[in-house]
């Protein structure tokens, strides 16, 4: 039987999830994504079913290894984990969502103990060597609590049976294991070549839930990057200016 947990979340774009355990119970989280504990809570640190699906998880984005969290005092213990960039946290009931939900590669941040990190892929191995983050996917399986995090503001979907929904494969951050899942190329060669968008999104078919986040990881660190190398220029010509400066001076005797 899962352990029932309670939580709070605390904050707006840098959010944390506050899990409170009674005596004997645990929750399992990302390496790294501990930000405080309580005293009586004991961490081991393990991979959790061996060496194979230590490298399954590694596949997923997530760390090799995993940590549970179990609070062996009297009383109630508090533990809190720490979202990795700006978003939003995301709890998943998954005895309500009938013990299945599918999310993005490195979505996961926490869990109680019963729940299991496997990885899924896409139908189309072609296609999704070249889908982006869409081609390999996190399947958490369990009936207790999980916690996933999403970038930016997130849209919470609920699919009729038969109704489609295309989603840019970085935006998608999770979906019902009822949603049938596929990745289609985006057609036309100007939308390819000049869309701006990617060669593949996301075709999401109901019934099911559908999560949906406006600043995926990779956009955000794709931006950053950009901004970089072009400040990185901006100071290389400038540098050669000055450089030049120097040695117009020194040629002409000033």
């Amino acid at each position: 039987m899962a352990d029932i947990l309670d939580y709070k979340i605390y904050g707006n774009d840098m959010q944390i999830v506050e899990i409170e355990l009674d005596p004997g119970e645990g929750v399992r989280a990302e390496a790294g994504a501990m930000v405080y504990m309580d005293q009586g809570i004991e961490m081991q640190t393990a991979t959790d079913g061996g060496i194979f699906t230590g490298f399954k998880r590694k596949i997923t984005g997530e760390s090799f290894f995993i940590t549970t969290f179990l609070y062996r005092l009297s009383g109630k213990g508090h533990v809190a984990f720490g979202a990795p960039y700006p978003g939003k946290i995301i709890p998943l009931d998954l005895k309500e969502l009938g013990g299945r939900f599918l999310c993005q590669k490195d979505a996961f941040l926490c869990a109680a103990r019963d729940v299991e990190i496997e990885v899924a892929f896409t139908k189309k191995i072609g296609a999704g060597l070249f889908g982006g983050e869409g081609f390999i996917l996190q399947r958490l399986e369990g009936y207790g609590l999980a916690f996933i995090h999403a970038g930016g503001t997130i849209i919470q979907k609920s699919l009729a049976a038969n109704q489609i929904l295309r989603v840019d494969t970085g935006c998608l951050v999770a979906f019902s294991a009822s949603v049938n899942y596929d990745i289609r190329f985006i057609g036309g060669f100007k939308n390819a070549l000049f869309g701006g968008e990617g060669l593949f999104f996301a075709e999401l078919t109901g019934p099911g839930l559908v999560y949906v986040q406006s600043l995926p990881f990779s956009r955000l660190a794709d931006r950053i990057s950009a901004a970089s190398r072009f400040q990185q220029k901006g100071e290389q010509r400038g540098i050669a200016g000055v450089g030049a400066g120097l040695l117009g001076g020194i040629l002409s005797g000033d």
